[in-house]
This record gives C-alpha cells, sequence and structure tokens, in this order.
C-alpha cells in the first residue's frame, strides 16, 4: 500500500502557463506542491517562485489569514481581532445596507483583478455586487483594458487569438512587448525553443527571452508606432504585402498606405534607436511568414498605447497572416472562445441600474469624495501595492469615513487598511476551473488540502453576504459543482469530475486557426484598419506613426514591468521569494550612470512631482540610454519606505479605455552622500 497520495490540480495564477500541479500527501502529513510531469506545459517542474511559495506561505498558517478580523488600531496599522463568522458577516451586510439606504447602492466601490484567475473565485462575486448595485472599479484598466480596445475597433475581438499548438508551423515568432522569461516561464523554456521558428523579441528591456531570440529590437520606450509602420514601408517596397489579402478582407488600406510610404527605415532608426539593417532584417523575417504575433500585456501601457497596438496589428494583416497553419497574433485567448457564458457567471440580469465604473487611475479621487465613495470591497486584489498615486491613496485608504471589507488569503498592505478583514482559501482548498489565457485548454483546479482555520472561498463569502443581506435570487446561492458542471457542459465535456480525471485537456483535438472562415466580428465583418467606430470614440479614423518624444531636462523613462520573482503582488508574503528578490534596486545604463556620476551599488533616490524612493542603483545595458528599470509590485510593508515603485507613479491614462499609461513615468536620479 503506498504511503503517499497525489492529486493533480492547475495552478491558477495570472500567467500565461496555467501549469499541472501534482500535490503530494504523505501518511506521516508532509505535503509537496510539485509541477505535474504528465502536464505537458509544466513537464515536471513549477517555475521558481512557484515552488517556493507554494511550499512555504501557501502551507504556513502562521503566514495565513486564518479567520475573520475586526480592526482594533488605526487603519494602515493591521492591528485587529478575531471575530466570528456570522459576527463579521451581520456587521458587514447591516453596514452595507445602511449605506445604500442612506447613499445608495452605488456609493459602495468593488475593486478586484487576478489575484486567482479561477472561473469561481474569480468571476462568482459579482452575481452579489449586480444584485447589490454596486459600482466597480474597471479592472483592465490597472494593466491592459487599452489594448483591448484597440483590437476590438480593429477586429472586433481582442479574446480571440492564435493557437500555440500551430507554432509547429510558424516560420517567425514575433514577440513584441512581452517577457514570457518572467511572466509565462514555461513558454520561454519550451515553447519559443522548441518551435524551430525565427525569434524576434520587441522590446525596450534586454530580458532573458529577449537575449536568446534570433534578433533583439530594443527599441526605445514610445516609438513602437513608428517601428510598426516603418516594418510595413519595408514590406511594401519588397513586395511582401498580400494585396488579395488587403483588397478581400481589410477596410482602409488604401487610406493607411501613403502613411506608409513616409515611413522609411532611416525616419524610424532616428526615432527608435534602431539601425536601419535591424528594421529591415525584422520586416523581411516576419514578412517571409507564415508568423506569428504575440502582443505583450505590458505593451500598452504607453501614452498611446491604444495607437501601438492598431500600428502593429496592422501587420498580420498586410501580410495575410490568417487562417493558415503558423499564422496569426495572440493577445489572450479568452473564455468566451471556448463557449464559457460570462452572463451566466457573472448574472448581470441581477442589477437594476446601469452599472457605473471608474478606472484605477481615477481611484484615489472617487475614493476621496463622500458624495461618491462610502463603501470599499477588495477581493483578488491589493491596490495598496499595485495601483498609482500610492501615497495619497494609502492617505485616503486610513479615512474612517470609507468603510473598507478586504477579502485575501494572506495579510497584505491592502488588508492593513480595513475595517474587516475576512480569510479567504487559496487554489489548493476548493474545486474551480482554470480557463489559460495562452493555450487553448480547460483546466480542473481539484481541492488538494482541507480549508486552512476558517477560510473560505470566495464564492462562499459572497454567499453568505448574500443571505445576510436579505437576498432570495438563486443565483447567489448556486453551489460550486452545480455551477461547475455547467461551465463545463457550457465547454462541451459532460461534467467537471470527467474533466478533474484528466487534469487538462485540449477542446480541440487539431490546432485552431485564428478566424478560420475570415469572417471578423467588426461592423463590415473585415479587419477595419480604418475604423469609423474609433473615430466616433474620438480617436483618429487610422493608426497613426506617433513616437513620445525623449525626456528633457536629464530624466529618465522609468519601466517597472514584472519580476521574475513575483506575479504581480503575490508571493512577497513568503519570506523565501523576498530573500530571492534582494534589495529593491533601478537599473540604468553605463552611459547614464556615467553622466549622473553614480556606481554600482549606490543608494540613489528617484524623484518626480509624484513621489520620492531611495533605491540602489545597478549598472546594465539591458535597458537603453534615457531608460531606467525597477521591478514592480513589491509589496510596501516590507520596505524601510512603506512604498514600492508606485510611489513614483501619478496614473496618467493611456489613450484608449481609461487605462495605464505606468510606462510613461519620468524621474530624475540623484546619487544620495
Amino acid at each position: 500500500m503506498s504511503d503517499k497520495t497525489i492529486i493533480r490540480t492547475t495552478c491558477p495564477r495570472d500567467c500565461y502557463d496555467a501549469c499541472g500541479i501534482a500535490v503530494v500527501k504523505r501518511a506521516d502529513g508532509l505535503v509537496r506542491v510539485l509541477g505535474d510531469p504528465e502536464h505537458p506545459v509544466a513537464r515536471g517542474a513549477l517555475c521558481g517562485k512557484c515552488a517556493i511559495a507554494y511550499n512555504g506561505a501557501w502551507l504556513d498558517p502562521k503566514a495565513r489569514l486564518t479567520q475573520p478580523l475586526k480592526r482594533i488600531g488605526p487603519k494602515g496599522e493591521g492591528r485587529f481581532t478575531p471575530v466570528s463568522w456570522n459576527e463579521a458577516i451581520e456587521a458587514i451586510a447591516a453596514r452595507l445596507q445602511r449605506i445604500v439606504s442612506e447613499h445608495g447602492a452605488d456609493t459602495i466601490w468593488h475593486a478586484h483583478y487576478t489575484g486567482t484567475c479561477s472561473l469561481l473565485a474569480g468571476s462568482f462575486p459579482q452575481r452579489f455586487f449586480n444584485r447589490l448595485g454596486a459600482s466597480e472599479v474597471d479592472p483592465d484598466s490597472i494593466c491592459n483594458a487599452a489594448g483591448h480596445a484597440a483590437l476590438q475597433y480593429m477586429y472586433g475581438a481582442s479574446g480571440v487569438g492564435f493557437d500555440p499548438r500551430t507554432a509547429k508551423d510558424a516560420k517567425c515568432i514575433l514577440v513584441w512587448g512581452a517577457n514570457p522569461s518572467a511572466s509565462a516561464p514555461h513558454q520561454h523554456k519550451h515553447w519559443l525553443k522548441e518551435t524551430g521558428a525565427t525569434t524576434i523579441v520587441v522590446d525596450p528591456v534586454r530580458h532573458a527571452t529577449a537575449a536568446e531570440a534570433s534578433l533583439h529590437l530594443q527599441v526605445f520606450p514610445g516609438s513602437d508606432a513608428a517601428l510598426a509602420f516603418a516594418m510595413l514601408h519595408v514590406l511594401k517596397r519588397e513586395g511582401m504585402i498580400d494585396r488579395t489579402f488587403l483588397a478581400q478582407h481589410t477596410i482602409g488600406w488604401d487610406e493607411l498606405e501613403p502613411i506608409v510610404d513616409r515611413c522609411a527605415p532611416d525616419w524610424a532608426a532616428a526615432i527608435t534607436g534602431l539601425s536601419i539593417q535591424q528594421i529591415k532584417q525584422a520586416a523581411r523575417l516576419y514578412g517571409r511568414g507564415p508568423s506569428l504575433l504575440w502582443l505583450g500585456q505590458g505593451l500598452q501601457r504607453q501614452p498611446t498605447g491604444g495607437n501601438v497596438f492598431r500600428a502593429i496589428a496592422v501587420l498580420p494583416a498586410a501580410t495575410g497572416n490568417f487562417a493558415r497553419p503558423g499564422a496569426g497574433f495572440l493577445y489572450l485567448n479568452g473564455g468566451s472562445r471556448r463557449g464559457i457564458d460570462g452572463d451566466y457567471l457573472e448574472a448581470p440580469h441581477l442589477r437594476q441600474d446601469e452599472p457605473r465604473k471608474v478606472s484605477h487611475m481615477d481611484l484615489v479621487a472617487t475614493l476621496g469624495d463622500p458624495g461618491k465613495a462610502q463603501a470599499l470591497v477588495t477581493w483578488n486584489i491589493n491596490i495598496a501595492a499595485s495601483n498609482p498615486d500610492q501615497a495619497r491613496l494609502h492617505r485616503t485608504l486610513r479615512d474612517e469615513r470609507l468603510f473598507h471589507v478586504a477579502i485575501d488569503p494572506f495579510p497584505t498592505d491592502t488588508t492593513d487598511f480595513a475595517d474587516y478583514v475576512l480569510p479567504a482559501a487559496t487554489f489548493l482548498e476548493f474545486d474551480d476551473l482554470v480557463s489559460p489565457y495562452f493555450h487553448l485548454s480547460m483546466s480542473a483546479q481539484v481541492k488538494a488540502l482541507e480549508l486552512m482555520g476558517e477560510a473560505l472561498p470566495n464564492q462562499e463569502i459572497f454567499r453568505r453576504l448574500a443571505k445576510a443581506m436579505g437576498y432570495t435570487e438563486p443565483a447567489l446561492f448556486e453551489d460550486d459543482r452545480s455551477t461547475l458542471d455547467t461551465l463545463c457542459r457550457q465547454v462541451g465535456l459532460e461534467d467537471f469530475a470527467s474533466l478533474a480525471a484528466k487534469g487538462t485537456i485540449d477542446l480541440w483535438p487539431e490546432p485552431e486557426l485564428q478566424f478560420a472562415g475570415l469572417r471578423f466580428p467588426t461592423p463590415s465583418g473585415k479587419i477595419e484598419i480604418a475604423s469609423a467606430v474609433a473615430e466616433a470614440d474620438g480617436h483618429p479614423r487610422l493608426p497613426q506613426p506617433n513616437a513620445d518624444p525623449r525626456p528633457k531636462d536629464g530624466s529618465l523613462r522609468l519601466l517597472s514591468p514584472a519580476s521574475p520573482w513575483l506575479m504581480n503582488s503575490t508571493y512577497n508574503c513568503d519570506p523565501k521569494v523576498t530573500k530571492k528578490l534582494g534589495a529593491e534596486t533601478i537599473t540604468l545604463s553605463a552611459a547614464d550612470a556615467a553622466r549622473l556620476g553614480i556606481a554600482e551599488g549606490d543608494t540613489v533616490l528617484a524623484a518626480n512631482e509624484t513621489g520620492r524612493l531611495t533605491l540602489r542603483a545597478s549598472i546594465a545595458d539591458i535597458v537603453p540610454a534615457g531608460v531606467a528599470l525597477s521591478h514592480k509590485s513589491r509589496w510596501p510593508k516590507l520596505s524601510p519606505q512603506r512604498a514600492n515603485i508606485n510611489a513614483l507613479n501619478p496614473g496618467r491614462k493611456a489613450d484608449m479605455a481609461e487605462s495605464s499609461a505606468v510606462h510613461s513615468v519620468e524621474v530624475t536620479l540623484t546619487k544620495k552622500v
């Protein structure tokens, strides 16, 4: 008889990989969380951060929130006393009911994002907020809303991407503004290297994926659209434009072509910092095709991020890279492509009024206005670490007037500001579904461990709140298994148990072609290079070859991408991960270091009109001159400064969807003596 049990489940983090996990439980109580050797992505190994944290903080009751808490000290100090679930739920419900009566339900705001990407824990709570009539902080505005808007204008869909399995037929893979080595480590380790395709990476940062690419274009931030137009210029000049495809399946190429004619490589070289030869080489490699284009999330976090996406997205249209193996583009593969009914998951029919939303860029101002905000519920998010205008946000969260409920498995910076903290279960403790946003598969998240302490899954917490509020609609109380079975049937599976028995399945036996019928869900049914809808919304009718101005007066453009050791702000609760992170650094080029009189390891002050932050200098030509790099998402409360890189982020918006333009931040660096 075996002395161990193996339970196969799935990682639900905000990551392209969606790795299979094997939870090994020994008879003596020892638990190990490992990569599933039978999973096609994990191949027996988790990434470093998951391997540490899932065997550390995730299993440590001292690191977790294990019972409901009520605040007893000033907001921000994290001082609480334990209370029962009944006491917490009844008190929260009573306060929310009073706010609804006195101020209106729309003064209750909820903020959430990708603390978990499983379907129930990530979407079921929306049923409660729809019934309540609460207002929502637009989730994607902190991350990728501009890219979604741009692709909707042009292609009518942003969640329909290439099938990664078709990479076997690609001659070129163009990765633009993504860093798989940090945000998709298994795609970096396996997928990119096993296709045999020529890889091109366009990124200001020479990260590990860029360093290993066939060609790295180290473009200056904000000049991506100029590069895209120059590549189109080369493609036209060298006869690589598919005019038949353009005539049959697009609108607006005839309007765009005169602009393309003006955007020669020598013009773009001066703007982008690239050589003429690099631009030509990239265009030729992509144009020979078939080619795949991977559009990264961070790419659109620029002042003209939406325009950048529209410009780059012309490339597959101009070359006819659709409806054939090895061709297409990918931003995300959304759940709806698989047949998942988002309205079933979130039940918008429960709402009586039109939903009210604000961008995360406007969250501070909204919460600070008593006429707009009386309460805040945060779940699946750590806004005190991830949001802009950090110092002002922290001051606003200390306001005793604002009633704040935080739901999380861990005591984050955000929970420290709450009036009530409710302990959420982790993915190891309940059944759920994972719909990966890279591969076209479905995965079972299978309960492997018992709930820790009194922690509950998100969906159960909101069922209890709905009951305490006196709601009676059946959708608010649908149990997990019924919901999971329904979702499985929507994607063509028998039920959750059948999926759990297999772990992960490809929903289509053979690689799917993106837009296989060459019918696009736009008003015209074609790719709208020229978009009347965009024009009606106040944007240019066509993408433009624009570039941001270079920083002036000695300032540096600050990039704050993902760290290989964090997933947004997740994992910083684990001390071993914190040790791996080391000191908080800012990296600049040797040229900038010499100009500023800064040496490796110096303590420097990064400053702008929004804030000041002390960091350790690192000198490396992984960024161009004029650019500084400091990774995002450390927990401010773990720093002596009680701040992270968002202390320098004013919350500037991109050109579309009121999305974050965090990569537009500029700072001055001064050596501290």
